[in-house]
């Protein structure tokens, strides 16, 4: 046995547990077809909307929402608009109080981020265009980012609060 083990043989409990994921919200417009399905130009480019949120449900019970967003246009003209919130319930229990927000911030969304993707792709390809395929996202960054922009604001810092 090893040193991590308890006295029955068994892993301690996990502070990070996924309970359960869901996709939340989808909405696809695609408010130039069939003209712009037929019609030859370029690839339509697109602009990706990103945001991370986290609520309380019940001590040490949060909803991470991973919330991604694409407008699409091609040659000035919305070709579409896509944007989805996937979400899921976390466990902490056993985790630092230091360490909830980022684990809410950083690790829940890279959880959640490859199911998010896939809804986005099919979404995309349902519409009739290729499927998006998003690289991967750098939640570290994203998180560093908020924080940044939280101080600039002059706002207090970034926290999910307890229950």
């Amino acid at each position: 046995m090893t040193d991590d083990m308890t006295d029955g043989g068994q892993l301690p409990p996990a502070p990070f547990k996924l309970l359960a994921q869901y996709l939340k919200d989808l909405s696809f417009e695609n408010p130039g077809a069939p003209h712009v399905l037929t019609s030859k130009g370029e690839v339509p480019r697109g602009q990706l909307k990103l945001d991370v949120q986290a609520k309380t449900l019940a001590p040490m019970q949060y909803e991470v929402s991973l919330i991604l967003g694409i407008t699409a246009m091609r040659d000035q003209e919305t070709v579409y608009i896509v944007e989805l919130e996937y979400a899921g319930l976390f466990d902490v229990t056993g985790a630092p109080t230091e360490h909830v927000t980022p684990l809410l911030m950083i690790e829940a969304p890279r959880v959640l981020f490859p199911f998010a993707r896939e809804v986005l792709a099919k979404a995309t390809r349902d519409g009739g265009y290729p499927p998006v395929m998003l690289n991967p996202i750098d939640f570290v960054a994203v998180f560093r980012e908020q924080i940044k922009r939280r101080e600039a604001a002059g706002a207090e810092a970034l926290s999910v609060p307890n229950a």
